[in-house]
């Protein structure tokens, strides 16, 4: 039983190590705040992984039911989407749009590159790399689907309450979170893509059916040309918010929306040629935890730490991730884990 659930509570706990720890939100001292980020992060993501494998619908319908999650949590749980001052930060600043009294930079900030990407689909792939025998199927059956539907109910309400003084919404602010995410997770499920007669490693990949010869002319690139676009992607997002007092937020929104375009444009591309497969998705998610484990070393804190303590934590974490990739990319090369089903 445990081997057979092992990658769900890998991802149950990666998803918040990636998503605040190696990222650098928050200091190794904090690890005791997994009771309630495992049960929000790791289990939005576990639900959100087995309802897309379940329904067929790939990374597609991953990533915008990743979005989807980033409008909960931010809109409901942290409510971050609509308090201006929201961690102490000032986001009237920031690219604030009166009337809607949203910041459009925290909002395209947020919604993507931190949990769309990094609290989402990032560690979703790098644990189906370490399974690839097992990344098309679902890792729970439904008593572990209950399970971790509550954990993250549980997760998401000692959040909200974690912060007594936290914005209050209003009808519209509500409706303006709920209907948007509804239409987003409608949207990745709409169609329940059929499975027989396509493969295994299109599946895991999320590639879209197709007949033979359907797709794309040429090649898609390898894995390594993959990880360094995934790896410059990254490196201009987070540079851009690092560098937002100086450029401005209307500069670092359209920043946030062209590396979106070009990432999602590109890689539709090139999941529709041929040679698509498992390792360059891996690839895109190694050159997401590459970039956090760098970026955590540069992020300040959010709670009080010594230096030394925060920069020995950052550099474990950052020697964890790279030894995490390596087993990953070490099992996904193998032909005999690749094949058998057990694994």
């Amino acid at each position: 039983m445990i081997q057979r659930i092992a990658p769900a509570l890998g991802l149950f706990l990666l998803s918040p190590l990636i998503g605040e720890f190696l990222l650098g939100n928050l200091p190794v001292t904090m690890l005791f705040a997994l009771i309630t980020l495992a049960p929000l992060y790791g289990g939005g993501a576990l639900l959100i992984r087995e309802l897309a494998r379940r329904r067929g619908a790939g990374w597609p319908g991953i990533v915008l039911l990743a979005v989807a999650y980033g409008l909960l949590e931010e809109g409901l749980v942290t409510r971050s989407l609509f308090n201006p001052g929201y961690a102490g930060m000032d986001l009237t600043s920031y690219a604030w749009i009166p009337g809607v009294e949203v910041s459009a930079w925290w909002v395209s900030f947020v919604l993507g590159g931190v949990h769309a990407a990094g609290s989402i689909c990032v560690p979703i792939a790098v644990v189906e790399a370490l399974v690839p025998s097992r990344a098309a199927q679902p890792w729970l059956r439904l008593p572990g689907l209950v399970i971790t539907g509550v954990l993250f109910v549980l997760g998401a309400a000692a959040t909200a309450l974690f912060d007594p003084a936290a914005h209050q919404l209003s009808v519209a602010q509500l409706a303006g979170v709920v209907v948007p995410a509804g239409l987003l997770i409608a949207l990745a499920l709409r169609h329940r893509r059929p499975t027989a007669g396509l493969s295994e490693r299109a599946m895991a990949a999320g590639m879209p059916e197709r007949a033979p010869g359907a797709g794309l002319p040429g090649r898609a690139p390898g894995p390594w040309p993959v990880l360094g676009f995934s790896l410059v992607a990254g490196a201009v997002f987070w540079l851009a918010a690092m560098a937002l007092d100086t450029l401005g937020g209307w500069p670092v929104v359209a920043v946030n929306l062209t590396v979106y375009a070009v990432v999602c444009g590109l890689v539709t591309r090139w999941s529709r040629r041929a040679g698509w497969g498992r390792a360059q998705v891996f690839a895109l998610a190694a050159g997401g935890v590459l970039t956090y484990a760098w970026h955590g070393f540069a992020q300040p804190p959010a709670v009080p730490v010594e230096q030394a303590i925060d920069l020995a934590g950052n550099a474990g974490f950052a020697l964890a991730a790279v030894a995490l990739l390596a087993v990953a990319a070490a099992r996904l090369r193998s032909p005999r884990l690749a094949g058998d089903r057990q694994a």
